[in-house]
């Protein structure tokens, strides 16, 4: 018997992926939410601390094979395809799911419901602040997927949905032409080839693109050394201003939240101090410190110093997620994604991509894939005494993540080990192409 796969592609990240295609079925009103932000109490905050917890352990993973390479990831979006896949899963499968995504404490019943309040609260709605979040979902012609799959992803997910033939190669490059259009040429292609014997492609993504509160002078970028972990150290274009930003000092590290013009989300970047590394610090980050560290950033006054960079990143998640005990979902002969398809077909993961690209200048942030005004009486006390700027000087590896404060959503996260190297090759999986379409099995003949 022909097994069938189901391929979640993720171009996610900070320069992700939008697909606008026509909802094959009826569709949940989210404008039913008027105003975004008064759903803020309605998010649980269990579905925020679960998301965070995915990135940091999704992070780590990575880390153990590419301690030396940059590293960026949505988890957010990244955690939105897995549901949109829970949907169609059942049993130890659906459970499997659940555990690595981290949302043992919410109720099944309440995952996509918490995501429809989570994804309305998260768009930005100062006009200097782009944050547009899309899903899609490409299912191969002359499959039955099952109504209710289709009805969850697309009413509380807000999934975009159409068919398409795998079993055409040209077919390809509709999905990454949709993908190059809707990410402005940023990511002009996730995938190559595509196995015939695919019965869905599940898409997840985000388009960020951020003014800083307070601009960089262009005129104060110059060439100055970034040091490498290894020793050596490469020139680069660094950015500098001194202004009153959100500051913490901790445990062998110094922090710096730099907030976007509508001052509900920031960029926030960690760097280890200079008898440290920045390792170290991933090795103790964990979610318990970094709730406690986002309670103690004050408004100081700080002299930053800090690189312009472009970075891409690719790479295929099978392996990590498997070691968070989501393997069954990857195994042919175990998963079960029985919800999925009206057929008793077995369906499995055969592969996921994630890529990344994100670019900081003197302007802000554009990735394709905040509330708190830190101003006490310390400060005023400090600005009366005239203490000078407390340096920040961003020239060594350093770990960064893009923030909703108001929600506390991390939407991306990602590990700068060396700011030069803008290029990478995207990650293009190619599975084996087995001969023939997808076909289902025969129903036995009609009694006479």
């Amino acid at each position: 018997m022909n097994r069938k796969q189901i391929v979640t592609t993720l171009s996610l990240g900070l320069m992700g992926l939008i697909l606008l295609m026509f909802a094959g079925c009826d569709s949940f009103d989210l404008g039913m939410i008027e105003d975004n932000r008064d759903e803020l109490d309605t998010v649980d905050p269990n579905l925020v601390r679960a998301n965070t917890i995915f990135g940091f352990r999704l992070l780590n993973e990575l880390r153990q094979s590419q301690q030396h390479n940059n590293t960026l990831l949505s988890p957010y979006s990244l955690s939105v395809a897995l549901a949109m896949a829970r949907n169609g899963a059942g049993g130890a499968t659906e459970r499997a799911i659940i555990d690595a995504l981290q949302l043992q404490a919410l109720d099944p019943e309440s995952i996509n419901v918490n995501y429809v309040y989570l994804q309305r609260a998260l768009q930005a709605p100062d006009s200097k602040v782009t944050l547009e979040i899309a899903n899609a979902l490409w299912a191969a012609e002359g499959i039955e997927l099952d109504p209710g799959f289709l009805d969850r992803n697309n009413q509380f997910l807000d999934t975009d949905i159409a068919t398409l033939d795998f079993t055409e190669p040209t077919n390809v490059s509709t999905i990454n032409d949709s993908i190059n259009t809707n990410t402005n040429g940023a990511i002009p292609s996730v995938v190559d080839a595509i196995d015939p014997q695919t019965i869905a492609c599940l898409i997840s993504g985000i388009y960020f693109k951020g003014s800083w509160q307070g601009e960089f002078d262009t005129s104060r970028t110059i060439d100055e050394p970034f040091y490498l972990a290894n020793g050596d150290k490469k020139q680069i274009q660094m950015m500098r201003r001194t202004d009153w930003y959100p500051y913490y000092a901790g445990d062998q590290f110094q922090a710096v939240s730099l907030p976007y013009e509508d001052n509900q989300m920031g960029m926030y970047i960690f760097l280890p101090d200079p008898d440290t590394d920045l390792n170290t610090f991933l090795d103790r980050l964990n979610i318990e410190d970094w709730e406690a560290w986002m309670s103690r950033f004050s408004s100081r006054e700080v002299s930053l110093v800090m690189p312009k960079f472009k970075l891409q990143y690719s790479v295929e998640l099978k392996d990590a997620l498997e070691q968070l005990a989501m393997d069954i979902a990857f195994d042919e002969d175990r998963a079960n994604f029985s919800r999925m398809t009206t057929s008793s077909v077995p369906v499995f993961i055969s592969y996921l991509t994630h890529t990344a690209v994100v670019e900081v200048n003197e302007e802000g942030t554009e990735a394709s894939t905040g509330s708190f005004v830190f101003f006490d009486a310390e400060t005023t006390a400090l600005a009366a005494e005239s203490v000078p700027p407390i340096p920040f000087i961003v020239n060594r590896p350093f770990f960064l993540a893009i923030r909703d404060n108001q929600t506390g959503t991390v939407l991306f996260m990602g590990v700068v080990m060396d700011p030069t190297t803008v290029e990478e090759p995207p990650f293009i999986p190619e599975p084996p192409i087995l001969p023939g379409p997808p076909t289902l099995p025969t129903p036995d003949p009609e009694p006479f």
